[in-house]
């Protein structure tokens, strides 16, 4: 991947450690790579096969009208995510968390998944 150039010295942390995970994981059909995004507001996450670079499916706390991303609304968001894999016959997962630190809301996405019965 190529370095963008970025506003702060934290985005460009975060952007090191995004690189240095994506270099370790790929996303297939059967067991596709789960991309979390987290803005100041928001949270999105999808499903996503490299092989073929298609994204499965997709959820985001905007598509709810909300004001602002919870830890719990989250945690819904990755039930809802988990819901439409099972429904594509997708049992397994491999997590992204996109350079972000797996705590707050970049869990709770996670935790949702597996209290649907994604394995990750």
């Amino acid at each position: 991947m190529v370095m963008k150039k970025v506003r702060s010295e934290k985005s460009r942390k975060r952007l090191v450690r995004k690189i240095r995970i994506r270099n370790t994981i790929t996303g297939t059909a059967l067991k596709p790579r789960i991309s979390v995004f987290r803005s100041n507001k928001h949270i999105s996450a999808q499903a996503i096969d490299d092989e073929k670079s298609v994204t499965l499916c997709a959820v985001s706390s905007l598509e709810k009208n909300a004001k602002s991303c919870t830890v719990a609304k989250a945690r819904e968001l990755g039930e809802e995510l988990a819901a439409k894999l099972s429904a594509m016959n997708v049992s397994m997962a491999v997590y992204d968390r996109n350079g972000f630190l797996y705590h707050g809301q970049v869990a709770a996405v996670a935790e949702g998944l597996r209290a649907k019965g994604i394995r990750i």
